[in-house]
């Protein structure tokens, strides 16, 4: 059987990033998670929590953490069903680690939080990433599901197409008439701006690539994380970069941004992928995410 006194110990320090934390989380003292953490190491024969600024797991204490927050789900989803069974127990309610890409976080999955929210107790923890590296997330055990632009199978997992994103290279009228005017060329993009949201970022050398505008310069880049940041600095005419047109269609038809190259925009497919292990638990969330996202996204299955 599982010491979950320390399982909670762990669960704790991981989420909250500290000892100190995780004790007034748990209305404990430092000494006694730390008592507890020691004895589950001792237990499972390896170091769980790497101590430091934040704390962090191992690969062994994150697979244990997501343990834990699989067992407060379903037993979430059984005290709702059944209220009786566990009456006088630990009532905490779970909180839901997710993977999800910044662009989207910023249009439909919002509409999916909220009616996800609306409709129950859970809390939720949203991790943000690429969409072409959330997948390696749940691969990880650092999360329960994801959005992720990678439709390939994942053990234990199951995989939900939900559509596809279109971007546009987009800038401002005064950026293309500085950089551009005369002409969307190999060498005008070697010299032009590149906005670029961080180092995972790839979308805009994938349009160059498509377009047979990648030279072997590689443009200056500004890297700027933030999506509001990210559209403004465009506007203002810091440079180019790849946005979802849902995002963007405002400043479209105001004209203060404009397509580089108009009809040649991209098409992002998204999935969710969730552990098989809490199937029931996430199945809410599931319906959600997959309503937000027929209510936003282009039907069918992306290719």
């Amino acid at each position: 059987m599982f010491d979950y006194a320390g399982l909670e110990a762990l669960a704790a320090v991981l989420r909250e990033g500290s000892f100190e934390r995780a004790a007034r989380k748990l209305h404990l003292t430092p000494s006694a998670v730390s008592q507890r953490i020691k004895q589950l190491e001792e237990r499972a024969g390896q170091v769980l929590v790497l101590r430091g600024t934040p704390c962090t797991g191992t690969e062994a204490g994150q697979r244990l953490c997501l343990h834990v927050e699989q067992v407060a789900l379903l037993e979430n989803e059984l005290r709702r069903a059944n209220p009786a069974l566990l009456q006088g127990g630990h009532a905490t309610a779970p909180t839901l680690k997710l993977a999800v890409n910044a662009d989207s976080l910023s249009t439909w999955f919002m509409d999916a939080m909220a009616a996800f929210t609306a409709g129950g107790n859970e809390l939720l923890d949203i991790r943000i990433d690429d969409q072409e590296h959330t997948a390696q997330r749940i691969k990880e055990g650092d999360v329960l599901a994801a959005v992720t632009a990678s439709g390939a199978s994942i053990a234990g997992c199951n995989t939900w197409p939900l559509g596809s994103v279109r971007y546009v290279a987009a800038a401002s009228p005064a950026f293309v008439a500085q950089h551009l005017g005369a002409g969307v060329t190999p060498e005008a993009m070697a010299h032009a701006p590149m906005m670029t949201f961080d180092r995972k970022d790839r979308l805009q050398e994938q349009w160059l690539q498509q377009q047979g505008l990648a030279a072997r310069r590689h443009p200056p880049k500004h890297f700027l994380p933030s999506n509001d940041g990210f559209v403004r600095g465009c506007e203002a005419g810091m440079g180019w970069g790849m946005h979802p047109t849902a995002l963007i269609q405002r400043q479209l038809d105001a004209g203060t941004l404009v397509e580089l190259l108009p009809g040649t925009g991209m098409d992002m497919p998204l999935y969710w992928v969730h552990a098989r292990s809490v199937q029931a638990g996430l199945e809410r969330l599931t319906q959600c995410v997959v309503a937000a996202a027929r209510a936003w996204l282009p039907p069918g299955e992306p290719g």
